[in-house]
């Protein structure tokens, strides 16, 4: 569309991460009132239909709309998803569910990359949105006809709340200094994380002179299986650790986090391909390791009718201010070095995140010294 990476970085974060993250907020609070399986559903439906759109757009503008729509429509999804996990595993089995859901995308990007890769190399970006969003809408049906709707609290076995209105769950939860550390933490990798979805793909075009097929069925698997085994591993070791100590379920993500800095400076840097897809690899196992002992540790600090909107706040921080700060700000670097730099600019435009797991690790670290004491 012959835009800027500086428009570029604009419309895929901060068009996606405005609706999603601001209307997760009010969709959350509805969801710790209302059924969360229809809310589910209905969002499901919704983003998959806005996905084939993101195929039929004309110009950037509709591509920002398109994306501010799926927005909205994904808003629906994870916090609404986390309430209901944890009226279904308890204490100690919650990081461990709550992480093989975390595999989801993972998994997709092992099944569905090489596809979407293949059918955009071969009949255009366009086609390759429309086959995207297309299943959803058929597994929106299946997913509202075959889930039922837990009772709230019941793997804790405890009776829940009545509904609170949203100034006084926000009230409860802004009393947790251990709460306030965890989205500190998850601000930090989701500036990381989504700087990195967003611009990995152009980097080893530009820098490594990868195809997009090549990305498509090396990396993008790679990075699925990897990122699936990481998360699948974060759950099960704070799970399994936790029973002896409760501090390893915050220590856990703290040093897979503190971890990522020299995995992906190795990526970053890395001109011999041993070193840069080593780099790589090991970020990918690390990154979201923490995605699944943190929403359990959330979704502890928060009473049962308070949990939907507490992972909504998570999405909050990591989604408008990561999602938005970290794609543009590679953006804008990228595009102030390129002068001097030419198509190397995305390289070192993309060092200014990766100082950002060493902050997330220290952030959740600090959560578990809080854990200790007065909260």
């Amino acid at each position: 569309m012959h835009v800027s990476d500086t428009v570029l970085g604009l419309v895929v974060g901060f068009s996606f991460a405005l609706f999603y993250t601001l209307l997760g907020v009010p969709i959350a609070w509805l969801a710790d009132r209302w059924n969360r399986r229809n809310i589910i559903a209905m969002g499901f439906a919704f983003w998959s239909l806005m996905t084939m759109a993101t195929g039929c757009v004309a110009n950037v503008w509709q591509l920002a709309a398109a994306r501010f729509l799926m927005g909205a429509g994904e808003a629906c999804g994870i916090a609404p998803s986390n309430s209901m996990l944890a009226d279904l595993f308890g204490k100690v089995r919650r990081p461990t569910a709550l992480a093989i859901f975390g595999t989801a995308f993972s998994i997709a990007l092992v099944v569905f990359y090489p596809l979407l890769g293949w059918i955009g190399q071969h009949h255009g970006w366009r086609m390759m949105f429309i086959v995207a969003g297309a299943p959803g809408l058929l597994l929106a049906v299946l997913f509202f006809l075959t889930v039922k709707e837990p009772r709230r609290g019941a793997a804790d076995s405890t009776v829940a709340l009545e509904p609170q209105p949203l100034w006084a769950t926000l009230r409860f939860l802004a009393r947790s200094r251990v709460y306030w550390l965890l989205l500190l933490g998850v601000t930090f990798m989701g500036a990381n994380i989504y700087a990195a979805g967003a611009w990995n793909p152009t980097f080893l075009r530009r820098v490594h002179r990868l195809t997009l097929t090549e990305i498509a069925s090396s990396i993008g698997p790679m990075l699925g299986l990897l990122g699936a085994a990481g998360i699948l591993c974060g759950g099960v070791l704070a799970s399994r650790l936790g029973l002896r100590d409760e501090r390893w379920r915050l220590r856990v993500p703290a040093i897979a986090c503190l971890l990522v800095v020299p995995a992906q400076l190795c990526f970053l840097l890395g001109d011999a391909m041993p070193i840069w897809l080593g780099g790589f690899a090991l970020t990918s196992f690390l990154t979201l390791m923490h995605q699944g002992p943190i929403y359990a540790a959330a979704m502890t600090v928060a009473a049962p009718r308070m949990r939907a909107v507490a992972t909504a706040l998570i999405l909050l921080c990591a989604g408008l201010l990561g999602q938005v700060l970290g794609p543009l700000l590679v953006g804008l670097v990228s595009d102030w070095l390129e002068p001097t730099m030419g198509e190397l600019s995305i390289r070192y435009a993309m060092l200014v995140t990766a100082a950002c797991p060493l902050a997330a690790g220290a952030s959740f670290w600090a959560a578990m010294r809080a854990s200790d004491g007065p909260q």
